[in-house]
């Protein structure tokens, strides 16, 4: 076995003269053992077996929470959040689980938890890694927020990473090189950020309000998933969410897949173990200070100050056999949250103050409790409806409604438009129904639809309001859709595209801009089209037709209408209060057996609805949902309008409106269903 070779000494057979095939022949020997060397220490990393290091002893060794982040910062610990202990540990690559599922209330530490385990990987076993928020922009917005802080705050990370201004350090805002691997963030919504790469390990945040389909290429969680199956084994999957609604929730049906494990804390009487349920925490009514929990066993009283040791004691149980074996569950509502954050009587509190709305109680049976709302979905009695109709002409705007939108629905043979007009709390009134005769191969038809921007309704004060915003469906005759809105310009019109599904949080988005055929030749991105989740705004409709409404006497003595009232004018004809009330939504199973909510039809005719979905999708597009109290206040300031508790709103002045050339009218034919 010959010697190795020393860098201090000459290689065999040559001179030390000092001459320069003799320096030569040495650099080549050297040259030839690092790249040999470091070959050789490559192949042994690759060789080398994860370490047996857990996420959660790696959290407490290494990580360090930035003030920029975290409401405590300082040194992670992870018995400040002792349920979280096995949820990062089946993360750790010791561990044969492939895909957890988390179903949880709203800030009980998952996402610092998420963020552990992705200091681990960088740390401690590097491997291609996808972290996936809802869309881009929050998947930006995270980055600049939680990663990088997670990176500079702990030396261990800092290290491996190299700071963004260094060049070529592969440190971006949505990618992050580290020596064996790379953190790659993208948004459900982009499919291609979704299959951009092979990837060991794969984290998905809020996987509840991902798209229905990333750019119509499919399920944004299956195409993440798929990006991991050539890692067979070692692959490890993380689903982190609040859920949504019962029936189209996916961290629930992953949840459902699972061995639905729960967290089982002992009483501090009887040492009963038992999950916290919200049943069992009770309070005086009115005074939510007074919460406190009721052992299942011997229904003693829990105090808060109980909770530290019976987290620390606490144990997670599965309560369900799991269809995937490599698949686990875990679920955590707010009643686990540790001393600090939020406390029982917060909880009491919160449930005091969404009691009698609907959109408050299923705000907190998500982020509170973190489970489903269950959608009712049922369809109004349309008779109910027909009798709390109320007076006022065709085409007159109440005195209450600050601004207009209008959905049309396209018909072989015609266009029908409702006409809404909308109030403080998204109280609306229906103001028109028109049906433009003819349909989309009638050049007419549209021209009426081109005259109806131009428009202007009478309000009962006597001032003239324009439409702010025309949402059209373009389900029917596409491209005719498309000709039309791009001629009178997108500043008015926003062709829409239903699809099924609930999305509270972004019920419309876009726009995206779309291929359109005008005058016969074909335009990229020649329109801007908005997709409209219909279930949210049906759902939504619904709930607000059954809201109850003060009578004629309270509201003499200055009762006020529920936000979100629907006010139906005399002239309505019950035809279209029953397609109005056309469909259902029910519960139905698909072949593997997870429940799915559908809507479907009660009747045949169901433009009444659609009209509807449209014109608040319209509202949604003007910014509805996101103005400000100054902004409803200055409308009403320039309309002149009094606040439903009898207070002057300010100066009568004529409200803006949409401005536009005013294009010779053509005879528009208005049915008022009268």
């Amino acid at each position: 076995m010959s010697a190795p070779i020393s860098r201090n000494s000459p290689s065999p057979g040559s001179h030390s003269d000092g001459n320069a095939s003799s320096s030569e022949a040495i650099d080549e020997n050297i040259s030839q053992f690092d790249g040999a060397e470091a070959l050789l220490r490559a192949w042994g990393r690759g060789l080398t077996p994860d370490p047996w290091l857990t996420v959660s002893e790696w959290s407490d060794t290494h990580r360090w929470l930035s003030s920029r982040a975290s409401a405590e910062p300082g040194r992670y610990r992870t018995e400040r959040t002792p349920y979280m202990r096995a949820i990062m540990d089946a993360l750790s690559p010791g561990d044969p689980t492939q895909r957890v599922v988390f179903m949880k209330a709203a800030q009980v530490g998952a996402t610092e938890a998420g963020n552990n385990w992705i200091g681990f990987v960088i740390h401690h076993a590097p491997g291609p890694m996808l972290a996936v928020q809802p869309t881009v922009e929050l998947a930006k917005r995270n980055s600049r927020q939680r990663i990088d802080p997670l990176i500079e705050e702990s030396p261990a990370l800092k290290e491996r990473v190299r700071p963004a201004r260094a060049r070529d350090s592969g440190n971006t805002q949505l990618s992050k090189d580290f020596p064996g691997g790379v953190l790659v963030m993208t948004g459900a919504n982009s499919a291609v950020g979704l299959r951009s790469m092979p990837a060991r390990y794969v984290f998905l945040d809020e996987v509840d309000a991902y798209p229905a389909s990333a750019d119509e290429e499919g399920d944004p969680v299956g195409l993440a998933e798929a990006r991991s199956l050539t890692f067979a084994h070692r692959r490890k999957v993380f689903l982190v969410s609040t859920p949504t609604i019962r029936g189209v929730s996916r961290i629930e049906r992953e949840y459902e897949a699972s061995d639905q494990r729960r967290f089982f804390v002992p009483c501090p009487h009887c040492a009963a173990m038992q999950w916290l349920r919200f049943e069992r925490l009770r309070w005086e009514k009115g005074k939510p200070e007074t919460a406190a929990y009721h052992c299942d066993a011997c229904d003693e009283r829990i105090e808060e100050h109980h909770k530290p040791a019976m987290l620390a004691a606490g144990e997670w149980r599965a309560t369900a056999e799991a269809r995937d074996a490599r698949t686990v569950g875990f679920h955590l509502s707010a009643l686990y949250s540790p001393s600090g954050w939020k406390s029982w009587a917060d909880i009491a509190r919160d449930k005091e103050t969404a009691a009698g709305s609907d959109e408050a109680e299923r705000v907190f049976r998500n982020t509170v409790l973190g489970e489903t709302w269950m959608e009712t979905g049922e369809a109004p009695d349309w008779q109910r409806l027909a009798d709390r109709r109320e007076a006022w002409a065709p085409g007159t705007v109440p005195e209450r409604g600050l601004f207009l939108t209008a959905g049309a629905d396209v018909q072989k043979d015609r266009i029908e438009v409702d006409v809404w007009a909308w109030g403080r709390g998204l109280e609306s009134w229906l103001v028109d129904h028109l049906v433009l005769e003819g349909g989309p191969g009638d050049p007419v038809c549209w021209q009426q639809l081109t005259d109806l921007l131009g428009r202007t309704w009478t309000r009962v004060s006597g001032q003239p309001m324009a439409l702010a915003r025309l949402a059209i469906d373009t389900g029917y005759e596409t491209s005719a859709v498309y000709g039309w809105s791009r001629q009178v310009g997108f500043a008015q019109v926003a062709p829409v595209k239903g699809v099924e599904g609930f999305t509270r949080t972004s019920p419309v988005t876009g726009p995206t801009y779309v291929d359109a055929t005008v005058a016969g030749k074909r335009l990229r991105r020649g329109a801007r089209l908005w997709t409209v989740a219909t279930s949210t705004f049906k759902a939504e409709t619904y709930r607000f037709l059954r809201l109850a409404r003060p009578t004629a006497e309270e509201q003499e003595e200055g009762a006020s209408f529920p936000p979100g009232i629907v006010h139906l004018p005399g002239w309505a004809d019950t035809e279209w209060i029953r397609q109005l009330t056309a469909e259902q939504l029910v519960t139905v199973r698909n072949r593997r057996g997870f429940a799915k909510l559908e809507w479907q039809k009660l009747r045949e005719r169901n433009e009444a609805l659609d009209c509807r979905v449209y014109a608040r999708a319209a509202a949604w597009i003007a910014g509805v949902d996101r103005w400000p109290e100054a902004r409803w206040a200055d409308l009403e300031a320039q309309l002149g309008v009094a606040k439903q508790d009898g207070s002057e709103a300010g100066p009568a002045t004529a409200p803006a409106v949409p401005t536009r050339t005013m294009q010779r009218r053509r005879t528009v034919r208005s049915n008022y269903m009268r």
